[in-house]
């Protein structure tokens, strides 16, 4: 005899439908009631929606035709309608793709791309004090957030951070690079602040972790020709699509850019990209998601500013154990910026003083982060 094949059970009150497919699931369990969808073209789903349950769910941006827009009200469903005329999408599920932000950049220069007229709409609207502006750009950021959350949910994070001057082809360019490399082979996701310089370098190694090691040399050379993003965006973007082209298939890495230095462009070499509007969101998310720990390369006011972001959780225990900290650079930070003697000033006597770390070389930072990474886990036991 045999037996029923079991239904698929229906997603719990609160879920959330990211996709069509999901969301063809959800109607095949038999209800769509108390479930958030983000971001879906939902026209040629009426049927579906007619016939379906939706109380209590919640539409966010997904176009619908009126006859199944006025059945999912009546139900008692929220529905957040699409905004016309935006360079970008409040609702969205998932996280950006270097492809979905520069889109166009072939035919039409940077300044056609989606990131770029993101970053002139923010710049119209973050000074008059339009609170639907400020609406839209909450309610995007907080789509951001749950989509890297959702994305790093149980991986182990460790964060580079450095100075976006750093140009191609330079030595410190291909150090960081290497760096990116060493990390994601050793399992780390790696993350960083998503623009160019030391930040594109992690990313690019981390690009080129599942290739052989002459492949990150090559892509080092060939972005030399473009070292900077000044004075063309447009050829910085297309030098390193052609490296992507040439050697598809890379290693997965994160970045997390900002619209509020929008002159920076994102990298195109992190797979997933997390770009906010609100800076002081996004640099704390960025620290705060690091649970490996952070490598800190030479840089300016910026990396001062993510060394003591970094610092003050650690200093009071706010995210519970200290997580670790490597300076790279003696020279760089006793000297030129003397970060270092502030740091272990704060950390003297307290539990993160066995988490931070000084090293001289990039190359050392590896060893020094799986050291206080064991360190954490011996005090975390």
């Amino acid at each position: 005899m045999e037996t029923p094949e079991a239904s698929t059970p229906a997603p719990a009150p609160g879920a959330e439908i990211e996709s069509l497919a999901a969301f063809d699931a959800a109607v095949a369990a038999g209800s769509l009631a108390g479930l958030r969808l983000q971001s879906l073209d939902l026209t040629d789903r009426g049927a579906a929606l007619l016939a379906t349950d939706t109380s209590g769910a919640v539409f966010l941006g997904c176009p619908m035709e009126p006859a199944a827009a006025e059945k999912v009200r009546a139900d008692g469903a929220f529905v957040f309608p699409p905004v016309p005329g935006l360079p970008f999408d409040p609702y969205r599920g998932l996280l950006y793709s270097p492809d979905a932000l520069y889109d166009g950049l072939a035919r039409g220069g940077y300044e056609a791309t989606p990131d770029a007229r993101a970053y002139h709409w923010f710049n119209r609207t973050r000074s008059d004090g339009d609170v639907f502006a400020s609406m839209l750009r909450a309610l995007h950021d907080d789509a951001v957030s749950d989509a890297l959350d959702e994305l790093l949910d149980g991986a182990r994070v460790a964060g580079v951070m450095g100075g976006h001057a750093t140009p191609r082809g330079s030595a410190s360019y291909a150090a960081a690079a290497r760096l990116g490399r060493t990390l994601a082979r050793s399992g780390l996701t790696v993350a960083t602040g998503g623009g160019p310089g030391a930040m594109e370098a992690a990313n690019l190694g981390a690009y080129a972790a599942p290739h052989p090691d002459a492949m990150l040399d090559k892509a080092c050379e060939l972005l030399g020709a473009v070292p900077s993003f000044a004075p063309s965006v447009t050829d910085w973007a297309m030098a390193a699509f052609a490296v992507r082209e040439r050697w598809p298939d890379g290693g997965r890495s994160v970045s997390i850019p900002t619209w509020f230095y929008g002159h920076e462009p994102p990298n195109p070499f992190a797979r997933d990209i997390a770009k906010y509007f609100a800076n002081a969101l996004r640099e704390d998310g960025l620290l705060a998601r690091s649970t490996a720990g952070v490598i800190f390369l030479p840089g300016a006011a910026g990396t001062v500013q993510e060394i003591f972001d970094s610092a003050t959780p650690n200093y009071y225990g706010s995210r519970g154990d200290p997580s670790p900290m490597v300076l790279v650079g003696r020279d760089h930070w006793t000297r030129e910026l003397p970060a270092w003697p502030l740091l272990q000033a704060l950390a003297a006597g307290r539990p993160m003083e066995s988490r931070i770390a000084l090293v001289d070389s990039v190359e050392e930072a590896p060893e020094a982060l799986a050291r206080l990474s064991s360190t954490q886990g011996a005090a975390g036991g």
